[in-house]
């Protein structure tokens, strides 16, 4: 047995019976995952199976970006476990996001876009390249995740992007992904791809109005910086 379960535990030690008479906010961010993974192993409490979590971090903000398959190396945390707990942390991120992304919010700024994105692409090691499609008024459809790694002309398929514009009936198409170095400033390959995307999207008819490159602490749009006459 590698530690206390937690039946063995007197009931007002229980984190579950704790957060009932005292409120979440008296617990331990152990206990909080405890209650989150519902039970243990015969061999591992859910309490020891959150040290084993945190372990994996070097502070509570870093849970956020922690994955499914590093969860699952943890002795005791199956696919099911895992999958629940990223789910919780993908829910409370949402609930305290500044501006959520809603249908029918109409997106007129790059700020405003920047504000949502910043939350949603903190603390990843990879670019993901989005694209916000809107109608005639320039208000919200739909959001796709398209690609993900270095962008690139031989990752960013035209095809894709243009694909979804029409499945929704889009007039316009914002794309933003992020830099995880922090540097903001376009590069070579990111303004290529921009110009690529605006010449199809003229020919096409459906207008790419934008793109938001985030950052953990800025954003650069296109449109703002007048870099989307170059086509």
């Amino acid at each position: 047995m590698s530690d206390v379960l937690i039946k063995q535990l007197p009931e007002s030690e229980r984190p579950r019976e704790r957060l009932v008479k005292y409120g979440a906010k008296s617990l331990s961010t152990e206990d909080l995952i405890a209650i989150i993974l519902k039970t243990g192993t015969k061999d591992f409490s859910s309490k020891y199976l959150a040290t084993q979590i945190l372990k994996m971090v070097k502070s509570v903000s870093d849970l956020k970006s922690i994955s499914l398959s590093n969860l699952i190396k943890i002795n005791g945390i199956g696919v099911v476990k895992a999958i629940e707990f990223v789910a919780a942390l993908e829910l409370g991120r949402r609930v305290y996001d500044d501006v959520p992304l809603e249908n029918n919010l109409k997106f007129n700024s790059a700020e405003k876009i920047y504000r949502y994105f910043r939350s949603e692409l903190l603390g990843l090691n990879q670019e993901h390249f989005f694209c916000l499609y809107l109608d005639q008024n320039k208000r919200l459809i739909d959001k796709k995740l398209l690609f993900k790694g270095t962008l690139n002309k031989s990752l960013i398929h035209p095809r894709e992007i243009f694909k979804w514009a029409y499945l929704s009936s889009a007039a316009y198409i914002i794309c933003v992904h992020n830099h995880p170095s922090g540097n903001v400033i376009p590069s070579s390959e990111d303004i290529n791809v921009t110009d690529a995307l605006v010449k199809i999207g003229k020919l096409q008819g459906i207008y790419v109005i934008d793109h938001v490159i985030i950052s953990r602490d800025n954003y650069y749009s296109f449109y703002e910086n007048n870099a989307l006459e170059r086509s």
